[in-house]
């Protein structure tokens, strides 16, 4: 069974205005000091109205459960004594009349000289699935195969339809404001490890990113871990919502690693019909027709039942079939977090919103 660990980020919102506040080392200190939280499982984020959190290793998907709940009932606690919420939404539904200050570290300030007005407008909230891989080879091998059912993942996440208090038509507008930067969207096929490091050296020597934690791929070998990381995801609005999208993703990658010990021939697809798919996916969620890479169009439905064959006997293996499927029957019939967003800004505007994305993210 291979483990998995999971990152969240979070916005820090004024309960009744719904702008995002920056007291994000307040908070972080807060939370980090009582019997619930340690510090190193809070982390500092690009800008001071945000926060992330980092899960220990773990095995069974409970584990991810118990950890995410409580980790988010610190942070709501250490947020309610600093003044504000914490929301796990992917995208601020009102931004801030001035600019959020950019953390205080040397990295964030170099990045934040590089490209000020992405900088400002990035409010926005992920999750990254990292799951471990035996070796550094088989991590490049696991992302050539995983890549092509990306799309589906990030529909079946979108949480992010807001910005600027109004709705961009797009379901995930976090996956658009993150495919502006230089090394970003679908991760290009790799012929094998050597040609892996090779290329990012290449980038790097380029000076258009300065560390490899800015080749912002939406799945990568990760850079501090012996895992790959999963990064397309928006964050969810519910602890379960977030555990199903784990227990995916370790199936997709524990599917993927028993097809290179079996020999099965690894997937292709056109890059231009990738980034479609993404675009597609961030535009519609689930509630249109998702294209896929290699059958064309489907619909969200048939996308999501074809990743669930493609991962049911790894799901089955890790005793986590039963959970995951019964969570995504309800996905399917409620809808996503961004579906949700969508009827509280229809129901009751931007004061709904904020008592829904804030209400829900610590909620047991």
């Amino acid at each position: 069974m291979l483990t998995v660990g999971v990152e969240e980020e979070y916005l820090l919102l004024d309960p009744v205005t719904g702008l995002p506040v920056p007291r994000a080392e307040e908070v972080r200190a807060a939370a980090g000091l009582g019997p619930f939280a340690e510090e190193r499982e809070m982390q500092s984020e690009l800008l001071q109205a945000q926060v992330e959190v980092a899960t220990p290793v773990c095995t069974e998907l409970k584990e991810v459960s118990g950890h995410l709940l409580r980790l988010r009932l610190a942070l709501a606690a250490a947020a309610e004594s600093a003044g504000c919420r914490i929301a796990a939404c992917a995208a601020a539904p009102r931004r801030a009349l001035a600019p959020v200050p950019v953390t205080d570290e040397a990295r964030y300030r170099a990045i934040h000289a590089q490209a000020p007005q992405l900088v400002e407008e990035q409010l926005i909230n992920g999750m990254h699935v990292h799951v471990a891989v035996p070796t550094p080879e088989v991590g490049v091998a696991v992302l050539n195969r995983i890549r092509m059912w990306l799309p589906v993942l990030s529909a079946m996440s979108a949480n992010s339809p807001l910005w600027d208090g109004h709705d961009t038509g797009f379901a995930s507008w976090r996956t658009v404001v993150f495919g502006r930067w230089p090394v970003s969207g679908p991760p290009p096929r790799f012929a094998d490890l050597a040609d892996f490091e090779d290329r990012v050296q290449r980038l790097l020597s380029s000076g258009v990113i300065q560390d490899i934690g800015q080749l912002y791929w939406q799945a990568r070998p990760s850079g501090r871990y012996p895992t790959v990381e999963v990064r397309c995801l928006d964050v969810q609005l519910r602890v379960d919502e977030a555990v199903m999208l784990t227990g995916i993703v370790r199936g997709l990658v524990t599917t993927a690693v028993t097809d290179i010990k079996n020999g099965v021939e690894e997937p292709d697809c056109l890059p231009e019909l990738l980034q479609a798919s993404h675009w597609q996916a961030a535009r519609h969620g689930l509630s249109g027709f998702l294209l896929d890479p290699a059958e064309g169009r489907l619909s969200a439905g048939d996308a999501v039942a074809r990743l669930m064959d493609h991962i049911e006997p790894a799901l089955d293996a890790t005793g986590d079939l039963r959970q995951v499927t019964s969570l995504v029957h309800r996905l399917l019939r409620e809808g996503t977090p961004a579906d949700r967003q969508r009827h509280a800004f229809a129901e009751g505007g931007m004061a709904a919103v904020t008592a829904l994305i804030t209400g829900e993210t610590a909620a047991p």
